[in-house]
């Protein structure tokens, strides 16, 4: 993947993971909860993967 689709990849696990998160609170469903925690940590990786790529990319196009 290219850091661009990473990165909306990511936030796009972030929003989706928090929402998770508001409904498992709003129905008191820890499993969903969970879920959503992790999938929210998933989109915070695949961020700074995506991040991470831009700098690679930024130091050999300065070479």
């Amino acid at each position: 993947m290219g850091s661009t689709t990473d990165k909306v990849s990511g936030k796009v696990n972030e929003v989706a993971g928090k929402a998770k998160q508001m409904a498992g609170k709003a129905t008191n469903d820890k499993e969903l909860r969970a879920k959503g925690a992790a999938q929210e940590a998933k989109g915070k990786v695949q961020g700074a993967i995506g991040k991470a790529k831009d700098k690679v990319k930024g130091a050999v196009d300065r070479m």
